[in-house]
C-alpha cells in the first residue's frame, strides 16, 4: 500500500489547512469551513459537493485533528456523511445531504447505556415507531438529521421529530453532547435506510475518528517538540536532554503507529475491501496509545500544559471525548480478542 497523499488529497489537505491557518481560533470557524466548501467535499457532485471519497474526507479530517479544531465537522462530514454515503440510497442521499450544501449539521446516534457502538442496538424500530435511548450524541441540539442505529439497521431521524427527548450530558471539549431518548418516535419509510447493518455505520465512523484521532496525535507531537526546542536549561534546549529526546521518541511512535493504523482502515473500506482486522487495530491502538501520548505531553509542557487557553488542552480533551465514543481500551481489547474466544 502507498499511503503517501495522492494529488487529490493533497489538494484536499491543502483547502482546509488554507482555512485552518486563518481561522483556527475564530469563533465562527465551523462557517469559515461551510463557506469555503470543506462541508460539502465528500457530498456527490449532482448535490453540489465535491463528490470526493473516503480518502479525501480522513484526509480532511487529519489535517482538522492536527489543529485540534472543535467543530461539528467530525460529526457532520465525517461520521454522519460518511455513513450515508456507505449506507443510504441515492434518492436518500439527495433528501439529507442537501442539507449539507446549505451548512447544516447532521450527526449520528449509535452509543447506548453501557454499550458502545454496538453491532446489536437494543434501540428497536418497530411498524415505524423507534425507542430506545441513545448517549454521548454529538450536536443532537444543532444537527437537522440524525443516523440513529436500531435492531433493524440504520435510520434518519429528523430534529423535529415528535417523542424525541435531549437531555445535556458533559464533555471533556465543552461541545455540545446529548442524551436522546426516542418514545414511540414515527420514521417514515422512506428514512429507513433499507438493507443496513448497525455495524457498517460503526465501522465508518470508527474509521474516521482514527483519522481525526491520528491528526490529534500528530498536532500534540509538534506542539510539544516546539515547546521544548524553545525551552532552555543550563544553556541547552530541552530538546537535547537524553531523557526529553526519548519521550518525543515514543511520541513520535506511538503517533505513526496511529496514523498507520487508521489509513489502513480507512484505504481497505474505501476499496470495498473487508476492514474487520484493520478497525479493531485501530480501535485498540488509539484507545491505548494517544491518552498515554496526551498525558506524556502534558508532562514534557510542564505547568503550561494544564493551561485550558493553552493549546494542549484541546488535544487532550478531544482524545478524552473520542476514547470514551469507541468505548476505551479495555472495550476495544474485547474486540481485538472476540475472534480468538
Amino acid at each position: 500500500m502507498d499511503f503517501n497523499l495522492d494529488a487529490q488529497q493533497q489538494a484536499v489537505a491543502d483547502v482546509v489547512s488554507a482555512v485552518l491557518d486563518k481561522h483556527s481560533d475564530a469563533d465562527d470557524l465551523w462557517e469559515q469551513l461551510v463557506s469555503a466548501g470543506v462541508t460539502t467535499l465528500a457530498v456527490p457532485e449532482e448535490l453540489g459537493g465535491d463528490g470526493v471519497g473516503l480518502l479525501e474526507l480522513a484526509t480532511a479530517l487529519t489535517e482538522m485533528g492536527r489543529r485540534a479544531a472543535i467543530t461539528p465537522a467530525l460529526a457532520s462530514i465525517g461520521m454522519a456523511t460518511g455513513a450515508l454515503l456507505k449506507c443510504a440510497r441515492a434518492d436518500q442521499q439527495q433528501r439529507y445531504l442537501d442539507a449539507v450544501s446549505r451548512g447544516a449539521i447532521l450527526t449520528v446516534a449509535l452509543n447506548e447505556p453501557a454499550q458502545s457502538m454496538p453491532t446489536d442496538p437494543v434501540t428497536t424500530l418497530v411498524d415505524g415507531r423507534l425507542n430506545g435511548t441513545k448517549v454521548a450524541v454529538p450536536y443532537a441540539d444543532h444537527s437537522e438529521w440524525m443516523v440513529v442505529t436500531t435492531d433493524a439497521g440504520a435510520v434518519c431521524v429528523p430534529a423535529d421529530a415528535s417523542g424525541m427527548e435531549l437531555v445535556s450530558t458533559p464533555s471533556a471539549t465543552g461541545a455540545p453532547e446529548f442524551t436522546v431518548r426516542f418514545s414511540d418516535t414515527p420514521v417514515a419509510d422512506q428514512d429507513v435506510l433499507a438493507g443496513s447493518q448497525a455495524h457498517e455505520v460503526n465501522d465508518v465512523v470508527l474509521a474516521v475518528v482514527g483519522a481525526y484521532g491520528s491528526g490529534l496525535m500528530q498536532g500534540a507531537l509538534r506542539l510539544t517538540a516546539d515547546y521544548l526546542a524553545g525551552r532552555h536549561q543550563f544553556g541547552k534546549p530541552l530538546t537535547t536532554f537524553q531523557l526529553v529526546a526519548a519521550q518525543l521518541a515514543d511520541l513520535y511512535i506511538a503517533s505513526r503507529t496511529v496514523d498507520l493504523a487508521a489509513k489502513s482502515a480507512v484505504y481497505r473500506l474505501a476499496g470495498g475491501d473487508d476492514a474487520g482486522n484493520d478497525l479493531a487495530v485501530l480501535g485498540y491502538w488509539f484507545a491505548t496509545e494517544a491518552p498515554q501520548a496526551m498525558q506524556l505531553c502534558h508532562h514534557l509542557h510542564g505547568g503550561i500544559g494544564v493551561d485550558i487557553s493553552y493549546p494542549m488542552a484541546r488535544y487532550y480533551a478531544a482524545t478524552k471525548d473520542l476514547v470514551r465514543l469507541i468505548g476505551g481500551s479495555a472495550r476495544r481489547l474485547d474486540i481485538v480478542g472476540a475472534p480468538c474466544s
